[in-house]
């Protein structure tokens, strides 16, 4: 097993807005710890080291959080779960660690990664992506970083449902539908040509009616 991103926090004793202020002001950032049975810490970490597990990890890659306790630490695989951050400045102001069971399935969500370049577009489509990311099952240490679709062999009016994409091993994803995820839309004036040969053909077909 790679060795994983290490991030130390310690417990936090003090509780409520004044000290949480407090402690931004000084460069931390005050969170949550809960573990894989619900429980909970109040806990405190660095804004800088915090930004850099951030940037490596993301919400879904799995680290060992350094907890430090009573003057005792233990050290825990988890997750970044969620990071509020503050509205106008945009910092983090909040964060919250997930524990993990290594050998227990979980359910996160992992973003698509687009590879090649689709003819459809060359030719004057529009490449939409519908989803960015996609809910999957798997156990922590599968969690891939992302999930690849090659997009080089799209062409106008193509797209990539769910079903067309190959998943990792082990990691199987979670839908009731089979929705589309990426489309080549075709351009703006062959639509609205479309739609004019179609309002014609109603037109034609209510006059004949008549």
């Amino acid at each position: 097993m790679a060795e994983l991103l290490k991030l130390n926090v310690q417990e936090r004793t003090k509780l409520g807005k004044g000290p949480n202020r407090r402690l931004r002001a000084a460069g931390m950032v005050p969170g949550i710890y809960y573990n894989a049975k619900g429980a909970n810490l109040p806990v405190q970490v660095e804004l800088v080291p915090l930004e850099k597990a951030y940037a490596q990890v993301g919400n879904s890659q799995v680290f060992e959080l350094v907890i430090e306790k009573d003057g005792k630490t233990e050290t825990m695989p988890a997750l970044l779960w969620r990071i509020r951050n503050e509205p106008i400045l945009g910092f983090p102001e909040h964060v919250d660690f997930f524990g993990v069971d290594l050998d227990s399935e979980i359910k996160v969500s992992v973003p698509f990664e687009l590879v090649g370049s689709a003819p459809g577009e060359k030719a004057g489509g529009t490449l939409q992506v519908l989803r960015d990311t996609v809910e999957v099952v798997c156990k922590p240490m599968s969690i891939p970083e992302t999930i690849t679709i090659d997009i080089s062999g799209l062409e106008i009016m193509d797209s990539v449902h769910l079903e067309d994409i190959n998943f990792p091993e082990g990691v199987v994803p979670t839908f009731e539908e089979n929705y589309a995820v990426i489309t080549v839309a075709p351009k703006a004036e062959e639509s609205e040509a479309e739609e004019g040969e179609e309002e014609a053909a109603e037109e034609t077909a209510e006059a004949t009616e008549e």
